[in-house]
C-alpha cells in the first residue's frame, strides 16, 4: 500500500507543481491546459443548433418558396393562397368563419416572426415592436365592440360564428405568436424558470384555440388586452436601461409593476369572476358547445395562469426591494447552469511552456489570473448577474438597476 500510494502522491505533487500560481514562480518549463470538450450531440440536438444558427435563411427561403410557387405554379394556388389570406370568407356578409384551415395562415406567421426577430433586433427590441402593435390594435378592437366595459356583453349573442378580417387576423397573429414563443424559449439560454414558462405558453395556446372554436372571441380579445399592455412596459424598461436612460427606466419599472397588479391581477379576476357568475346566466343551458365542464375549463386554464402570474410578480417584488435597498439583487431567472446539457467538459494536456526574453514593461503578473478564470467580486448597489459580464444583461428578464459606472 505504502508504494502504491508513493506514485499517487508524487503525481499529485507534479500536477500541483504545474499550477502552482503564475509562470514566473513555477519550478518547471511544463503546465496544464484546460481544454472545452464538449459533449456529443445527438441527431435531435444537432438538427436543432443547425435551425438555431441558420432560421433567418430558412424562414426567408420558405416564404420565398411559397411566393414563387403561388406565382409560377397556378394549380398550386389554391394550397399556396391559404397561407397568404383568410379562409372561409363568406361574400354575403363579407366575414370569415373559422375551420381548420386557418392553421396554413398561421403557419406563415410563425415563419414570418421567426424571420422578422432573428434578422432586424434583439430579443426585447422585438417583444417591444409586437406589444406596441398588438395592443394597441387590440384595444382598437375592444374600444369599438358591443363588449367595452360590460362584462356581460361578453357572453351576449353567442356564438358569434363569423368574424371580421381584422378581428380573425388579430387572433391567428397572436396564436401563432405564442406558437414561436415555444421556439423562442428553447433558442435561448435556458432559465430556472422554464418549465414555469412553457407551462404558461402552453396554457395560453390552449385558451386561444378554445375561443376561437368555441366562439369566444370577445373574452379572448379582452384577455389579451389585459396580458399585452404589461408587456410594453418591461421591454421598454430594458431597452432604456440598455441605452444608459436609468432614470427614465426606474420610472417604466414603476409603471410596470403598477400595470401589473391592475391588469393580471384585479381587471384579470373580474373576468374570471364574469365567466363564473354571468355564462349560466347568459348562456342558457341545453347548448352542446358550451356546458358547464367547458366553462370550469376555460375557468381552471385562466386561474392556472393567475397562480404564475402571482409566482412572477413576489419574484419582482423581491428584487425591486433588493434594487431600492441599495443591496446586491442577482437575477433570480438567470441562466440554469446544472441543467444546461451543453455544458462543456474540461480536459487537461500537458504542453510545454515557450520561454521568450521580454523587458519588464511587458509583464503582466495577473495574466496567470485570468487565465486560470480566477474573479474578484466586485461590490455594487446593482443587479448583479453571476456569468455575464455584458452590461445588457445586468437587468437580466426582470427590473431595472442602477447605472454601473
Amino acid at each position: 500500500m505504502a508504494t502504491s500510494s508513493r506514485p499517487q502522491a508524487a503525481a499529485a505533487t507534479s500536477r500541483a507543481d504545474y499550477m502552482n500560481g503564475p509562470l514566473y514562480k513555477q519550478r518547471h518549463n511544463i503546465v496544464l491546459v484546460r481544454r472545452a470538450r464538449r459533449k456529443d450531440e445527438g441527431s435531435f440536438r444537432l438538427l436543432a443548433r443547425l435551425f438555431i444558427e441558420n432560421q433567418i435563411g430558412l424562414a426567408f427561403n420558405l416564404i420565398a418558396l411559397l411566393l414563387l410557387a403561388h406565382a409560377f405554379i397556378p394549380k398550386a394556388r389554391p394550397v399556396t393562397g391559404k397561407f397568404f389570406t383568410y379562409s372561409y370568407h363568406n361574400p354575403t356578409t363579407g366575414k370569415y368563419g373559422v375551420g381548420y384551415d386557418d392553421g396554413y395562415f398561421i403557419t406563415f406567421c410563425i415563419i414570418l416572426f421567426t424571420g422578422l426577430r432573428a434578422s432586424t433586433m434583439d430579443e426585447q427590441a422585438w417583444l417591444l415592436v409586437y406589444y406596441t402593435i398588438f395592443w394597441p390594435l387590440g384595444l382598437y378592437i375592444y374600444y369599438n365592440s358591443d363588449y367595452w366595459l360590460n362584462l356581460r356583453g361578453l357572453w351576449a349573442n353567442w356564438p358569434q360564428r363569423e368574424l371580421t378580417g381584422l378581428v380573425k387576423g388579430y387572433v391567428l397573429a397572436q396564436w401563432a405568436f405564442w406558437l414561436q414563443q415555444i421556439l423562442v424559449i428553447y433558442m435561448e439560454e435556458r432559465r430556472k424558470d422554464h418549465y414555469q414558462m412553457l407551462t404558461h405558453h402552453i396554457i395560453t395556446i390552449g385558451l386561444l384555440s378554445s375561443c376561437y372554436f368555441y366562439h369566444h372571441t370577445r373574452v379572448g380579445n379582452l384577455v389579451l388586452v389585459l396580458m399585452d399592455v404589461v408587456d410594453i412596459f418591461l421591454p421598454l424598461a430594458k431597452c432604456l436601461k440598455y441605452t444608459g436612460y436609468t432614470t427614465i427606466c426606474d420610472v417604466i419599472f414603476g409603471v410596470f409593476m403598477v400595470s401589473w397588479v391592475f391588469a393580471r391581477h384585479i381587471f384579470y379576476l373580474m373576468v374570471c369572476w364574469s365567466i363564473y357568475a354571468h355564462t349560466p346566466e347568459m348562456i342558457s343551458g341545453g347548448r352542446i358547445c358550451f356546458t358547464s365542464t367547458v366553462m370550469r375549463s376555460f375557468l381552471g386554464s385562466l386561474l392556472a395562469l393567475q397562480v404564475l402570474t402571482i409566482m412572477w410578480f413576489l419574484l419582482i417584488v423581491r428584487v425591486a426591494v433588493r434594487v431600492v435597498s441599495g443591496g446586491s439583487a442577482d437575477d433570480i431567472r438567470s441562466d440554469d447552469e446544472g441543467e444546461n446539457e451543453e455544458e462543456d467538459d474540461a480536459e487537461e494536456e500537458v504542453v510545454e511552456a515557450l520561454e521568450e526574453e521580454v523587458g519588464v514593461e511587458d509583464i503582466d503578473l495577473k495574466n496567470w489570473e485570468r487565465r486560470a478564470g480566477v474573479k474578484r467580486t466586485a461590490t455594487t448597489s446593482g443587479v448583479s448577474l453571476p456569468g455575464h459580464s455584458d452590461r445588457k444583461e445586468l437587468l437580466g428578464r426582470i427590473g431595472c438597476e442602477k447605472q454601473v459606472d
